[in-house]
């Protein structure tokens, strides 16, 4: 491996409660172990909401959030003096958005691009320039890293990239538990951002249903986000106010999976879904929306998982009271969704992490059930 190459990863901000800003701490942090220098360049505010390495280097170019439209210039300037100043050799882009700035600061420089792709392809999060910024990810970078085998796909089809486009899935950031949760609770738990893209909307109005027909069992959706006073409305407006609660971030999920007995997911899209594969880490029974990437890779309808369609209320509640009610069924999916994300486990991801900065040759998707190499 090459362990005397300067590893930076470029993202907005460490201090924020997401998956990307998770996955770009525990990569850096194993990258630090492996023997990798490392850093962390946030665009703004230098603190971060995830432990890192103590060998990882965090810096910030603001201390707030500032409109980059007005500070375009100076932003191109700071990732360029950063770049030179701490020998930067891999610049990893959290977000291909971050394209539009790294190309024009590195020429010259010498430094390799690898874009890490977070969001599937077809989604742009309401930025038209995200569509741009990817087609220049897709001639200019060495590597764009998605973490589903459908989002490459799409990514060939639509810009037959220059770039090898591969697949690294995100690993599971604890040690895998040596025990299933007992699942003694009555207690469905749901869990990120309170946004539109995760459904939560439908969830609240599918377990109206769910709370008439099983009414001695709870709804917990952890996250903070914009939609919380909506769906703190629809919840008061439903009635539901005694079996659904929004306790805002959870701080320690492992807790919070040990504690539960069912996992939903009721997302309209995912990148990729780590949350399912912590929840099934922990033998918890999965009922999901079949997203187009993400838990239509992860999953598999009645062998480790109950899928249903996106944005169906209807069916989302009788793929609960399904769980609910049990059976050996369910017992079964549990176990075999536990034995699926096996593979997922940080050593092996990492393992190909280390290829991919270390190869000049690179497979366009990785072998994540091989030995790791850290």
């Amino acid at each position: 491996m090459s362990q005397n190459r300067h590893v930076c990863f470029l993202t907005g901000t460490l201090n924020a409660m997401a998956g990307a800003e998770r996955m770009t701490a525990v990569i850096a942090n194993a990258l630090a172990d492996c023997g990798y220098t490392v850093s962390v360049l946030s665009l703004w505010d230098k603190e971060s909401c995830f432990p890192l390495h103590p060998a990882v280097r965090h810096e910030a170019l603001y201390a707030r959030r500032p409109s980059f439209k007005r500070v375009y210039l100076e932003t191109v300037a700071g990732i360029r003096r950063f770049c030179r100043e701490h020998g930067v050799d891999v610049l990893v882009q959290v977000d291909t958005m971050l394209a539009l700035y790294t190309l024009p600061a590195t020429v010259g420089l010498g430094v390799e691009h690898i874009a890490w792709e977070h969001c599937h392809f077809d989604e742009d999060l309401g930025k038209p320039a995200r569509r741009l910024a990817r087609r220049l990810a897709a001639r200019y970078c060495r590597h764009v890293v998605v973490l589903t085998e459908r989002d490459r796909l799409r990514w060939e089809e639509a810009l037959r990239p220059r770039s090898h486009v591969v697949v690294i899935p995100n690993p599971l950031p604890f040690p895998f538990p040596e025990e299933p949760a007992p699942r003694t609770s009555k207690t469905v738990l749901a869990m990120g951002r309170l946004v539109h893209a995760k459904g939560f909307d439908v969830l609240i109005r599918a377990w109206k249903r769910v709370a008439a027909e099983a009414p001695d069992w709870n709804l917990i959706i952890h996250g903070e986000g914009e939609e919380r006073p909506a769906l703190a409305a629809l919840v008061e407006e439903l009635g539901l106010q005694e079996s659904v609660s929004l306790p805002g971030i959870c701080l320690d999920a492992r807790e919070a999976y040990e504690q539960m007995s069912v996992f939903c997911m009721s997302s309209r899209y995912e990148g990729f879904g780590l949350v399912l594969i912590e929840a099934m880490a922990f033998g918890l029974p999965i009922v999901s929306t079949a997203c187009e990437t993400g838990p239509r890779e992860l999953l598999e309808a009645g062998e480790n998982a109950v899928v249903v369609t996106v944005d169906d209320r209807g069916a989302l509640a009788e793929g609960l009271l399904r769980v609910i009610r049990g059976g050996d069924n369910i017992q079964g999916m549990a176990a075999t969704g536990r034995r699926t994300v096996r593979k997922y486990a940080l050593p092996n991801i990492v393992r190909n992490w280390d290829g991919l900065l270390s190869s000049r040759v690179w497979p366009r998707q990785v072998d994540i059930n091989s030995p790791d190499s850290c």
